[in-house]
């Protein structure tokens, strides 16, 4: 079977974890003997070919108005004028158009369509080949990806998101088939009426992670290190966690990793003010620090389609505090692995910090059940075959048809 991949990014430029998985994913099918090939963007003009591991790449030149995967914020009114353009992108379509001439596919899997937009959903039923689309994250229900609202309850697209996003409801019923990497993101993306009478599927990321030699034990009286690795946003709960952290008073540390917008940074920086206890530590190999901290937290006030940094730190044997929200309650589960906290009662997550500090026998046996607890996310061989029974199937339908 020869595949399409398309996605914003690929392998070596990383935004999140959709990289990531995508990378094994692609490799994985590739070692299983289908032919593959990945459409993806750069910065710079045209469409060229390059190879990464084996695996042939194509990579466009966005047609926008600036390239968004920066630290850098650009001011508000250029970002309405992407995402007015982002909404339906006809520029894009020439380069999925030549891509698909050349490799004639007979099924295209895409992922997130950033920069993309759905125009390319078009050029692949112009084509007449069956499309499988993956949800990576809220894209197609939001322009910035999250559906996250600062300041406000709960998570809804809004005026002018719903106005940025009003084809894709309709078009999103003519794909073949949708994966959600969770539960969680496929119910949300039902409940907004997507994918109807869609074949859907649930396919859990899943990464290589080596086991570590034991369980963390903790003694009475020593002191918790708490960690934070990932996007440094508002949306992640990283200034729910500083001023938590601080007022929990817990003997202890916390060390955040990650990056983020330059001026992101610079708040969080601020609200942790001169506390020797805070510190920001850049971004950093994740093996490394998950070995210098006793808890991670994943505090996302946003509904985390399915946190994959969650599973890599209860694979490293430790226990986890994570919001009660979106995939997050699919991989920690509150007083076996971790604890769950509710971003509408923010003193949940401090509580949980001071739990976890002065509870050595909890900590304990939370830390033992981690690693265990998410045997099935550590298997990308499962993965693989999930896909592929995926494509297959859906090739075979749409050949039915």
């Amino acid at each position: 079977m020869k595949i399409l991949y398309i996605n914003a990014l690929y392998s070596p430029y990383i935004a999140g974890g959709a990289e990531i998985s995508l990378k094994l994913i692609v490799e994985g099918m590739q070692a299983k003997g289908h032919e593959v090939a990945v459409l993806s963007m750069v910065p710079e003009a045209g469409l060229n070919v390059d190879w990464v591991d084996g695996v042939k790449v194509y990579r466009a030149g966005l047609r926008n108005g600036y390239w968004p995967f920066t630290q850098e914020r650009p001011p508000a009114f250029r970002r309405l004028f992407w995402h007015l353009r982002d909404a339906y992108n006809p520029a894009m379509r020439r380069y999925v158009r030549e891509v698909l001439e050349k490799e004639k596919p007979a099924i295209v899997s895409c992922h997130n369509l950033v920069g993309w937009s759905i125009s390319a959903w078009d050029e692949i039923h112009k084509a007449g080949i069956p499309i499988v689309q993956v949800l990576h994250d809220m894209y197609l229900l939001s322009p910035d990806s999250t559906l996250f609202n600062p300041g406000r309850p709960g998570e809804t697209q809004g005026f002018l998101k719903r106005w940025l996003r009003r084809k894709h409801k309709r078009r999103s019923g003519s794909v073949n088939a949708v994966v959600g990497i969770s539960q969680s993101i496929l119910d949300r993306f039902d409940a907004q009426g997507y994918f109807q009478r869609v074949p859907h599927y649930v396919v859990n990321n899943a990464r290589n992670i080596p086991a570590v030699s034991h369980p963390r034990i903790r003694e009475e009286g020593q002191s918790l290190t708490v960690g934070y690795i990932g996007t440094l946003s508002v949306a992640k709960g990283v200034e729910w966690l500083i001023r938590q952290f601080n007022a929990s008073g817990i003997e202890g540390h916390l060390r955040i990793a990650g990056r983020g917008k330059e001026e992101d940074l610079a708040h969080f920086r601020k609200l942790a003010g001169n506390n020797e206890r805070i510190e920001f530590v850049g971004y950093v190999s994740a093996s490394d620090f998950y070995a210098t901290i006793d808890v991670l937290a994943v505090p996302s006030i946003w509904e985390e389609p399915l946190g994959m940094v969650a599973v890599e730190g209860l694979a490293n044997n430790l226990p986890v505090i994570a919001s009660n929200r979106g995939g997050l309650r699919e991989t920690v589960n509150d007083g076996v692995n971790g604890i769950l906290c509710n971003p509408d009662q923010p003193d949940s997550l401090g509580d949980a910090l001071v739990t976890l500090w002065r509870d050595v026998t909890l900590y304990n046996r939370l830390a033992g059940a981690a690693r265990s607890s998410v045997g099935k996310y550590l298997s990308i061989e499962r993965m693989v075959m999930e896909y592929e029974h995926v494509l297959q199937t859906t090739t075979k339908h749409h050949a039915d048809a």
